[in-house]
């Protein structure tokens, strides 16, 4: 909330005594005090996170990032705090820097330095020359980088470019200097006539952080009013009529004219030092103008909104939607405490941006629909008692993932054109660490599918893997259609979710004991549930189908790729009835090899090169995008999801980042049904427990009750949850 004129001119004056008679440890803890309180408004507003590294020396540099909700650019300023050169730190930065982020919309980067009198001229200028080059080594250009310093720190930004000047080092795309103390001679006439009007500061003042600065007055580096001010970058200047550092500015102002540099200067009335911090509600609309239209006049253009066609896979996906079904799965986290809304908002406006292929929407072209990148996140909404709802394709349109909270749970849902589970899951880990490091202070590391959100995207990220891996060999599309369940559906198409929650311990050691993995063994149980089931329905063994699960393969285990995009092959396992009745020991062996012969770099190679060689066919591509959809979904009917029984996908085992562990409960995958099947399952692994999730839109729970009732007769303990109408919650 802004602050009024009068209201902060009369608590500086009854405290101007007090501070400008303090001690240099006082004043010090005063101005770090400050900083948090003005980071208490902006919480919600940005994402603060505080890096360190070292230099080739070995010494260890600290600063602070700040990331706004809404970024508008691509820029970063990186701001100087004041405090002549002896007070300040990173409190009082990321206070300040939290002001700039939200008034410019642009990245923040405090960059903190050493303090005189332990570390006198030049330490402050050799730490932010260190910090420039550490941005420059992040990938930033010169063009990129804005400088901004109110006081002291205003000075240090034009002695900062000029040791670049010297250095041949490429100088900032501007310079904001707010108040900019840059005559340590202190000459100026404002020095003496403004004494006694400045609230904020005194000329005895300046001359004790002179003193403990160091250097001599007249050096450019330590008074860069006296240097050569040609090339600088343009500067914007701010200015208190009534401060007793007016004179440092206007006459760098004239300075830089003189050398044919871009300068301007605002100069308010009646104000004393560095008044913009305080965010006037009288001058803070007109100084937040000023400063935006500087920086879009010398930072580079807004990067312009990616867009990307959809990966081989998700091809697919558009074409074979149905008015009641789309190809939506889930994932989700339950936490310790309940969810903050506003916190998670936050958290997924900062998450979002690091997803570009994630955060998008489908768009319609001539020949084929594509992806584009949405300029902000959705809005966070509260979820209900029913997972995947539909997600109307007029909705996709315009974001094609939503967020949802409900008590303790925060849950992702994507279509699945986006992405596949595993980019998924590292979206919602990600997500976590976002949230959990806003509510909760806490430094959360970048590994365990926890990505750093302030990081910029990686193209390898973005890549169709697929057509980087498809070879010449194209496999054969046939197959025969598998048995489909049948039931009665629910009139208003309700989605009956059943988990089983599995200690991991035990079943490992069951799959164990038939020396098979835990996804053959789920596998070979729904087989054989199903089979029970179709021999329940059909008495004649000659009207049999087979049985199949389609598997999905992770192809980041078989190919080298950090796409965050869709890059999955499904290998469809099971039986074929007619043949005869099969045990659980018979089911688990031929599923074994069936994975292994088919689960091959070359034999999924194969796979993918038929599906990519539809995409390169030079007809394909010309045809515009009605008849495409036709004919995509023609051979989705035929030779698709109608080949298996239902999915079977199994993210394995998650683990998260230490710091992360004591919040986070549980993790849960759901896949919603089949487009011509009422039922799919999707099972994940987190801490001591294994949970499959069954979900179903046909009235009767048949097949859940069979594969659950099996897993309980080998002898594992099932705790079995539902969000059927009647909540129900029972063990096994």
């Amino acid at each position: 909330m802004a602050l009024s004129e009068a209201f902060v001119r009369k608590q500086l004056a009854l405290l101007k005594p007090l501070i400008l008679s303090s001690s240099l440890s006082s004043a010090r803890l005063a101005q770090e005090t400050l900083g948090e309180l003005m980071q208490v408004s902006g919480r919600f507003h940005v994402r603060i996170e505080e890096q360190s590294w070292q230099d080739e020396d070995g010494r260890t540099h600290r600063c602070a990032k700040i990331e706004p909700k809404d970024r508008t650019g691509d820029g970063v300023i990186v701001y100087l705090h004041g405090g002549g050169y002896a007070c300040g730190g990173p409190e009082f930065a990321k206070g300040f820097g939290t002001a700039l982020c939200e008034e410019t919309g642009l990245r923040i980067f405090c960059a903190d330095y050493r303090l005189a009198p332990e570390h006198p001229f030049p330490a402050a200028i050799d730490d932010v020359l260190e910090a420039y080059r550490f941005l420059l080594r992040s990938g930033l250009t010169a063009e990129q980088i804005v400088l901004c310093g109110e006081s002291a720190g205003g000075g240090l930004c034009y002695a900062l470019c000029l040791r670049l000047r010297a250095l041949g080092i490429p100088l900032p795309a501007g310079i904001i200097g707010i108040s900019p103390w840059v005559d340590l001679t202190m000459s100026g006439d404002s020095v003496r006539e403004n004494e006694g009007k400045d609230l904020a500061l005194s000329h005895k003042r300046l001359c004790t952080f002179a003193e403990c600065y160091g250097g001599d007055p007249e050096d450019p580096l330590v008074s860069p009013l006296f240097a050569d001010l040609r090339a600088m970058p343009p500067s914007l200047l701010f200015a208190g009529g009534d401060e007793i550092l007016l004179s440092d500015a206007t006459r760098l102002c004239e300075a830089l004219h003189n050398s044919g540099c871009d300068s301007s200067l605002i100069v308010t009335p009646h104000m004393w030092h560095a008044y913009p911090l305080y965010r006037l509600k009288e001058h803070q609309s007109r100084d937040a103008l000023q400063l935006r239209a500087f920086l879009a006049r010398v930072l580079p253009p807004a990067r312009k909104l990616r867009w990307m066609k959809l990966d081989n896979a998700a091809k697919i996906f558009p074409a074979s939607r149905r008015r009641h079904w789309t190809n939506v799965f889930r994932l989700s986290a339950d936490l310790t405490e309940q969810v903050d809304p506003r916190v998670l908002q936050s958290a997924l406006d900062v998450t979002a941006r690091r997803f570009p292929s994630v955060a998008v929407r489908i768009r319609r072209g001539v020949f084929w629909y594509y992806l584009e990148e949405i300029r902000c996140a959705p809005r966070v909404r509260q979820d209900c008692d029913m997972p995947l709802q539909r997600m109307p394709f007029d909705d996709i349109r315009h974001c094609a993932f939503r967020v949802l909270y409900y008590q303790n749970r925060i849950a992702v849902e994507f279509f699945h054109a986006v992405t596949d589970g595993t980019g998924g899951l590292i979206f919602l880990k990600s997500l976590l660490a976002e949230y959990l490091t806003q509510r909760y202070r806490l430094t959360i590391p970048a590994e365990k599918g926890v990505l750093d959100r302030l990081e910029e995207p990686r193209e390898g990220e973005l890549e169709d893997s697929f057509l980087r891996y498809s070879g010449d060999y194209a496999a054969s599309r046939r197959g025969e259609r598998a048995y489909d369940i049948k039931g009665e559906l629910e009139p208003d198409r309700f989605l009956h979710l059943t988990c089983g929650r599995i200690p991991t311990e035990q079943i490992l050691s069951l799959a164990k004991q038939y020396g098979v993995s835990l996804t053959v063994l789920l596998a070979g149980v729904m087989v054989q549930a199903i089979d029970q089931i179709q021999r329940e329905h059909c008495r004649r063994p000659s009207r049999y189908r087979p049985i199949k699960i389609a598997l999905p393969v992770n192809l980041r285990k078989l190919f080298p790729s950090e796409t965050l995009r869709n890059f999955v092959l499904v290998t469809n396992v099971g039986i074929n009835p007619r043949e005869g009745e099969y045990t659980l020991p018979e089911i688990l062996t031929r599923i074994k090899h069936q994975m292994g012969i088919e689960i091959t770099p070359q034999h999924m190679r194969a796979e993918m090169t038929v599906n990519v060689n539809d995409e390169k066919n030079p007809f394909m591509k010309v045809v515009p995008l009605f008849l495409k959809n036709w004919v995509m979904r023609l051979v989705f009917d035929t030779v698709g999801e109608v080949r298996s029984s239902l999915s079977l996908s199994n993210l394995g085992a998650q683990a998260l980042p230490e710091p992360m562990q004591e919040y986070v409960t549980r993790l849960d995958f759901i896949i919603g049904t089949q487009s011509c099947s009422p039922y799919n399952c999707g099972v994940i692994g987190y801490g001591d427990e294994i949970a499959i999730n069954i979900v179903r839109n046909t009235v009767h729970p048949e097949l859940e009750h069979a594969f659950f009732t099996r897993l309980v007769k080998l002898g594992l303990k099932v705790t079995i949850e539902s969000n059927q109408r009647e909540d129900k919650e029972e063990n096994c």
